[in-house]
């Protein structure tokens, strides 16, 4: 850790001045004694000032907030970066709040507008709106697509894209079928594009919920749409992967077919899922659940927003082969999710043990409820 301070001090010369001045801050706050401030940089190398920081317990606060700084960093470009040049200038002008911005939306002929913090934002105002043009939707496919859209047919096929980083870009447009399906989506002329969010660690009250000995139980999360389901179903599978004082870390199987719970970049998650996972991206559920299983050996197997006959199937030949399954649902409450086609009689067998039904009561990701496998409550909030 410390040779690392020293190696972050002479090489990320973008962010330096600015984690120090937010280091001096809160070493101040702590009366460390060597005389740091916040609008000073070099004074944190003076001797023996600089070498009592590097070999103190203070050491690792720089290395934190240079690492925040960095994905901030990062995450900023590679949403900015793919947007057409006129287009970017407003949005980097315009955003003040990077971990607020939600959506950006384009629409040929449309205001060039913004979900920023649950509200939509019309850019650069209301009164004098950038009205996104055909070039700049064009402009702005080819760099998500690096000018070979043709090698995103596959996503295409299902209506996005995605980007490095997790960020996923909804398109619409003329669609093209053949024999019956989806074959291509064609002169393309909304994009949404939307910015990936990790929340760490807004699984933990629920973890001593859904846990048993240490073991998994068989989990159904109940969400109405945008309520923070798959947020919150990416980091159960973390907790799971990785191990905690609730749960002995296990191998999980993720069967992500619209790439929105790894963001999976050319097959490689974006999002922090835990060492022990193993995804299936742009896979479809019922295939990819069994193809895991047959291959991957998962003690436990985790996908979102069931909802075919073949799905339920899957996951019933899943709880049968001995793995523990996850999994999301569109629902406003158990009883509604019970009503559903297949889905309805699973619960009623009690095949699964616990339901989390969220709301958003306040805020995205609100837990309403949680219950046991005969519908008695166990938590409600």
């Amino acid at each position: 850790m410390h040779i690392r301070s020293v190696v972050l001090f002479f090489s990320w010369r973008r962010v330096k001045v600015r984690a120090c001045r937010d280091l001096g801050e809160r070493l101040q706050s702590r009366n460390v004694p060597f005389g740091t401030s916040g609008d000073s940089y070099d004074r944190l190398f003076r001797v023996p000032g600089f070498f009592w920081f590097i070999f103190s317990g203070e050491a690792h606060i720089l290395c934190k907030e240079v690492d925040k700084m960095e994905k901030r960093e990062n995450r900023r470009s590679q949403v900015s970066d793919v947007l057409a040049r006129s287009v970017r200038a407003i949005v980097q002008t315009h955003i003040t709040e990077e971990n607020a911005l939600q959506e950006i939306r384009m629409r040929i002929g449309q205001p060039l507008s913004i979900m920023s913090g649950g509200e939509e934002k019309i850019l650069p105002s209301a009164e004098k709106a950038h009205i996104v043009t055909k070039e700049e939707i064009k402009e702005t496919i080819e760099y998500m697509s690096k000018y070979s859209l043709y090698a995103y047919e596959n996503e295409l096929r299902q209506g996005f894209l995605t980007l490095e980083g997790g960020h996923r870009v909804g398109v619409a447009g003329k669609v093209i079928i053949d024999r019956g399906k989806v074959k291509n989506i064609q002169y393309i002329s909304s994009l949404n594009i939307r910015v990936a969010h990790e929340v760490i660690g807004c699984a933990d009250e629920l973890i001593p919920y859904i846990t048993k000995n240490k073991m998994v139980c068989h989990t159904l999360i109940i969400s109405p749409p945008c309520c923070g389901k798959t947020t919150l179903l990416r980091d159960l599978i973390r907790q799971i992967s990785d191990g905690n004082e609730y749960v002995k870390g296990c191998s999980v199987g993720v069967v992500d077919e619209r790439s929105e719970i790894g963001g999976c970049y050319m097959g490689i998650a974006q999002n922090r899922l835990g060492m022990r996972t193993d995804i299936l991206d742009c896979c479809p559920k019922a295939d990819g659940m069994i193809m895991l299983i047959r291959s991957m050996s998962p003690q436990v197997v985790a996908v979102d927003e069931i909802g075919t006959a073949e799905d339920i199937h899957a996951i019933e030949y899943a709880m049968q082969c001995g793995c523990k399954l996850i999994a999301s649902v569109h629902g406003l409450d158990m009883e509604e999710a019970s009503r559903k086609p297949v889905l309805g009689e699973l619960i009623r067998r009690k095949m699964f043990e616990r339901y989390i039904v969220l709301g958003n009561d306040g805020h995205p990701g609100q837990v309403r409820g949680i219950y046991d496998e005969r519908g008695s409550v166990l938590c409600r909030k």
